[in-house]
C-alpha cells in the first residue's frame, strides 16, 4: 500500500515501491495511476483540470479518469488489439489524449507520444520504427499528416479519431468510447513488461526509439516526491506537452500516481494567460521549462505585479540548464527561486535536482537524489576513471534505477555503447563542486577547445544573457588556425533593443569582463529566433553544422528557426 511519506534506506528502491501497489507478479502503470486510488476510496479527489483555448473547463476525477481510460481500453480490446500492441498518439492537449495514455496502458499495450508539430516524414518513420498497430489523432492531422502515407506502414491496424465524425477507413473515437463499458479487467503486466517508447533525437541518422517498463512507475512515484513535492491534494501545473517525455513522466505518470490535481492547458505560451493561469487555479507545484522562464523575464517583472503568485510552494525547470540569472529573477519575481533538474529520456525521470529544501545554487543542477550514483568520468585504458571534484568530464549513472529505458528498439548495438565499466554514459559533460552540487557544462560534442581553454556554451551563454539587451544566446565554437576554435555567438534580442555595431561591441565588452577574453565570444551574430527543439532547447549542433556547411542530422524535433 502507498505511504503518505517516503523514507529512504539502504535500499531505496525497495522503499519507493511502497508508493505503489504492484509486486513483481503484477504492476501496470495506468493502475497505479488511477484505478488503485479508486480502491482506496479517493476517487472523488480532482485528477484532471482542463483549459480549453476557447476559456472552457473541464474537470475529471480519478473515479471519471478510471470510467474513461477502461472504455478507451475497451474499444481497442473491441478492435482486438491485445498487449503488446504499439499505440501512438498525435493530438494536442485535450483530456482525451491523457486518458488514452492511461486506458492504453491498463490493456497492456504500449504508449508513444508524438509532437503534434511534426511534420508528416518524421511522423511516419518513428511509427515505421515503432510498429504502430494503433494511432490517435484528429481528422485535421490525419488529412494534413498521415492520410497520404498510411498504406506505407502495414502494421498499422487501426486509426482513432477524436470527436464523433472520422475520414473513411478510421473509427470515430466519440461513438466509440460513449458504447464502450466503463470497467475493464487490467491487463496483468509485469514489472519489466514494455510501457512506453520515447523517441529521442540522434545528431546523426534516424531518432531512436528509447523503451521503458511499467516498472519505471516506480520511480515516477518516488521522484515526483523527492524532486518535486508531489503530495497527494497538490495543485500541479505542468506545462510541457506529451508529445515529449517531460509531458509523459511528469505530465501524466508521476502526478497521477501520487495523487495530485493536474492542471492541463490547451493552449500555447501567453504570459497573462499563464500568470492568469497560476493566480485564478492556486497553482501550488509549477514545472515548466527555461525557455518559457526567459520569456517571462524578457517580459520583465513589471508584467508579473498584478498577479497573485502566494500560492506557489515549489517552482522547477527542465529541458536544458537553467541560467543562473534565471534562478536569481524568478525569487525576485515570484517570492522563490526556479529548481533545476537533470535527467534525459534515456533515464525516464530525474536523476539530478534541487529538491524541495535544498540550498539553491544558481547554475547548478543539484545533487542526485537517493538511491542514485552519478560520478564524474574520463576515459582511461579500456574503462572509466572517475574524477575528483572540481572537474570537468563526463556525467555518468550506475545503472539499475527502475526507469533506466531497457533497450533503443532494433538498435542493439546503440544501445550498448551507452554502459562501459559499469556506468551509463550520458553524453553531458559537468562537473562536480566540492558540496556534491552537479554543474552542466555542456554536451560532449558542444565542448570548445580554444588555445588549450575547454570552454562549456552554457557559461558562456549564461554570461550573455546577463547583458540586458540579451534575451538568450546559443554558443558554439568555430575553427581558427591559431586558437584551435574561438567562440561564437548568437543572440535574440529583448525588447527595446535593435541590432547594431555599438551593442555588438558593448555585449562582447561585458562578456570579456564576466568571463575574460580567452573565453568570451569572439564574434556576436543577431537573430530574431534561435533553432529549437519542441522541448525548448536550443540546438547548438545546428548552429554549427550551418555555420560550416555540415550535415544537419535528425531535425524532425526543430520547433522554431534563425531568421
Amino acid at each position: 500500500m502507498a505511504r503518505s511519506d517516503l523514507e529512504v534506506g539502504a535500499d531505496p528502491w525497495a522503499d519507493a515501491k511502497a508508493l505503489v501497489d504492484g509486486d513483481d507478479n503484477f504492476l501496470n502503470i495506468g493502475y497505479e495511476a488511477v484505478d488503485r486510488h479508486v480502491a482506496q476510496g479517493r476517487g472523488q479527489d480532482l485528477a484532471l483540470r482542463w483549459l480549453g483555448k476557447d476559456g472552457s473547463r473541464r474537470d475529471l476525477t480519478y473515479e471519471e479518469m478510471a470510467a474513461l481510460s477502461a472504455r478507451f481500453a475497451n474499444v481497442l480490446r473491441a478492435h482486438e488489439l491485445t498487449p503488446g500492441d504499439s499505440l501512438f498518439a498525435l493530438t494536442g492537449r485535450v483530456p482525451e489524449l491523457y486518458a488514452a495514455a492511461i486506458g492504453t496502458l491498463k490493456a497492456g499495450l504500449v504508449f508513444t507520444p508524438l509532437f503534434s508539430a511534426f511534420g508528416p516524414e518524421p511522423i511516419q518513420t518513428r511509427m515505421e520504427i515503432g510498429s504502430a498497430n494503433v494511432l490517435l489523432t484528429t481528422a485535421q492531422l490525419y488529412k494534413r499528416k498521415v492520410a497520404a502515407w498510411r498504406d506505407q506502414v502495414p502494421s498499422l491496424k487501426l486509426v482513432l479519431i477524436l470527436g464523433d465524425e472520422a475520414p473513411e477507413g478510421c473509427v470515430a473515437l466519440g461513438p466509440a468510447l460513449k458504447a464502450a463499458a466503463p470497467t475493464f479487467e487490467i491487463a496483468r503486466t509485469k514489472p519489466e513488461d514494455p510501457a512506453l517508447i520515447h523517441f529521442t533525437s540522434g545528431t546523426t541518422g534516424k531518432p531512436k526509439g528509447a523503451v521503458h517498463v511499467h516498472g519505471a512507475v516506480v520511480y515516477h512515484a518516488f521522484s515526483g516526491r523527492r524532486a518535486l513535492g508531489l503530495e497527494p491534494g497538490r495543485i500541479y501545473w505542468c506545462t510541457a506537452d506529451p508529445g515529449w517525455v517531460t509531458g509523459t513522466s511528469y505530465g501524466i505518470i508521476a502526478p497521477l500516481v501520487n495523487r495530485v490535481t493536474m492542471i492541463v492547458d490547451e493552449a500555447e505560451f501567453e504570459l497573462d494567460r499563464w500568470y492568469e493561469t497560476v493566480q485564478r487555479e492556486k497553482v501550488e507545484v509549477w514545472y515548466s521549462a527555461p525557455t518559457a522562464i526567459r520569456m517571462m523575464m524578457r517580459a520583465g517583472a513589471e508584467a508579473a505585479r498584478p498577479y497573485d503568485f502566494s500560492s506557489l510552494t515549489f517552482l522547477a525547470s527542465v529541458g536544458e540548464p537553467l541560467n543562473p540569472e534565471a534562478v536569481t529573477w524568478s525569487e525576485k519575481v515570484f517570492g522563490q527561486p526556479f529548481h533545476d533538474n537533470w535527467w534525459q529520456t534515456e533515464t525516464g525521470g530525474i536523476m539530478i535536482a534541487n529538491q524541495p529544501g535544498m540550498q539553491v545554487k544558481p547554475g547548478s543542477m543539484g545533487k542526485p537524489l537517493p538511491g542514485i550514483r552519478a560520478g564524474i568520468v574520463e576515459h582511461h585504458g579500456a574503462g572509466l576513471k572517475e574524477l575528483p571534484a572540481g572537474k570537468i568530464g563526463e556525467l555518468a549513472i550506475r545503472p539499475g534505477w527502475p526507469s533506466m529505458m531497457r533497450a533503443y528498439l532494433h538498435e542493439q548495438a546503440r544501445y550498448d555503447k551507452c554502459f562501459v565499466d559499469g556506468w551509463y554514459l550520458s553524453g553531458d559533460l559537468a562537473m562536480r563542486d566540492a558540496d556534491g552540487y552537479f554543474w552542466f557544462v555542456g554536451r560532449a560534442d558542444d565542448l570548445i577547445k580554444s588555445s588549450g581553454h575547454l570552454i562549456g556554451p552554457f557559461e558562456v551563454e549564461s554570461a550573455l544573457i546577463e547583458h540586458e539587451a540579451v534575451a538568450e544566446a546559443g554558443v558554439i565554437g568555430i575553427p581558427d588556425d591559431t586558437a584551435g576554435e574561438v567562440v561564437k555567438a548568437y543572440v535574440t534580442l529583448n525588447p527595446g533593443f535593435a541590432p547594431s555595431d555599438d551593442l555588438e561591441r558593448d555585449i562582447r565588452g561585458h562578456a570579456r569582463k564576466t568571463l575574460g577574453p580567452a573565453v568570451a565570444p569572439r564574434e556576436i551574430v543577431f537573430r530574431n529566433t534561435l533553432p529549437k527543439t519542441r522541448s525548448g532547447k536550443i540546438m547548438r549542433r545546428l548552429l554549427k553544422a550551418r555555420e560550416l556547411g555540415l550535415p544537419e542530422g535528425d531535425i524532425s524535433t526543430l520547433e522554431s528557426d534563425e531568421t
